[in-house]
């Protein structure tokens, strides 16, 4: 039998996500706690900054700082793998992301994954001042700073948008190439990119399909982005964001309403049973690790996981 994918939950980030209002610095320590004592693999936060669409006719809804909340529970837990869902590198300086990121990586012990991209939120680029052109060109510099100096410690790199002279990374954590780093694309240019150098990569289906007939065409898409680039598919790891919704209610964090066609939003749900048979299907495609959006998401939700992991496991 395939192993059974890791299993985490992504904590609510978003004004009005949990139960209608915004989740509290308690709240992340209660979820986190749940999640260490039933055995869940690892804690999830997803990086921006805001969300707004007029159009909605909601008022905009702000979320909490993805590494602020990180470097928190790195504090707070002691066994679970923790990452970003996932960070755009336009949003902070590269060299300075990897000096984050590998501090985090000692603050946990050796338990972050970085999961990086270009972004795509415009918005919230305006609102905070981010350039959003050529998102792609800058994503390909700051790559090759954040990797150099997680990978070697040491960089010297002037480009057009960024630039890192005579740069090392000092002191360094526990790990002596940093914590992996998780490219999070379906993008041509960026899996070629990055593939020839990144451990992980993974795929977003929270708020479409996440049933396990959905993965079949990213992992198609990954395997030919790696022989493309003169790798072996099997050499990267596969990881999947995915809703679950034990109770059938559909009822989708506020923020998604900004931004999203909910129609389309298909979270596995069921019997404890039937979504473990889900899971296990991700499993049995490759997949190794899945990040589990709850919905909604609360403390009792992820309450209701625990069956779902038990018997995921047996």
């Amino acid at each position: 039998m395939p192993p059974t994918p890791k299993l985490g939950i992504i904590l609510p980030e978003g004004e009005g996500d949990l139960d209608g209002r915004t989740p509290r610095w308690s709240d992340y320590v209660a979820m986190a706690g749940l999640c260490e004592e039933a055995g869940f693999d690892s804690i999830w936060f997803v990086d921006h900054l805001i969300y707004r669409n007029d159009a909605s006719g909601r008022p905009p809804q702000g979320a909490w700082e993805c590494w602020s909340v990180l470097a928190a529970l790195a504090a707070a837990t002691s066994r679970v793998e923790l990452g970003s869902l996932v960070t755009a590198t336009s949003f902070r300086n590269p060299a300075l992301l990897a000096k984050m990121a590998d501090t985090i990586d000692e603050i946990s012990g050796g338990r972050l994954i970085l999961g990086i991209g270009a972004g795509w939120n415009e918005v919230e680029y305006r609102m905070f001042g981010f350039p959003f052109d050529h998102r792609v060109d800058r994503f390909a510099e700051a790559f090759t700073i954040i990797h150099g100096l997680l990978h070697d410690g040491a960089i010297d790199f002037e480009g057009r948008y960024y630039s890192a002279r005579d740069c090392e990374l000092r002191p360094r954590g526990p790990r002596p190439h940093g914590p992996p780093i998780m490219i999070g694309s379906r993008g041509p240019r960026m899996l070629r990119l990055t593939l020839p150098h990144v451990p992980i990569w993974n795929g977003w289906l929270c708020d479409t399909s996440s049933h396990p007939d959905a993965y079949p065409p990213l992992g198609e898409q990954v395997d030919a982005a790696c022989r493309e680039v003169g790798r072996d598919p099997a050499t990267v790891e596969r990881t999947i964001s995915i809703s679950i919704d034990p109770s059938g209610r559909r009822e989708f964090p506020e923020h998604w309403y900004l931004q999203d066609d909910l129609s389309a939003a298909f979270p596995l749900t069921g019997s404890p049973q039937q979504i473990a048979a889900g899971i296990r299907a991700f499993g049995a495609q490759g997949v190794s690790h899945l990040q589990i959006y709850p919905i909604p998401p609360t403390l009792a939700t992820i309450e209701a996981l625990v069956p779902v992991l038990e018997e995921a496991r047996q």
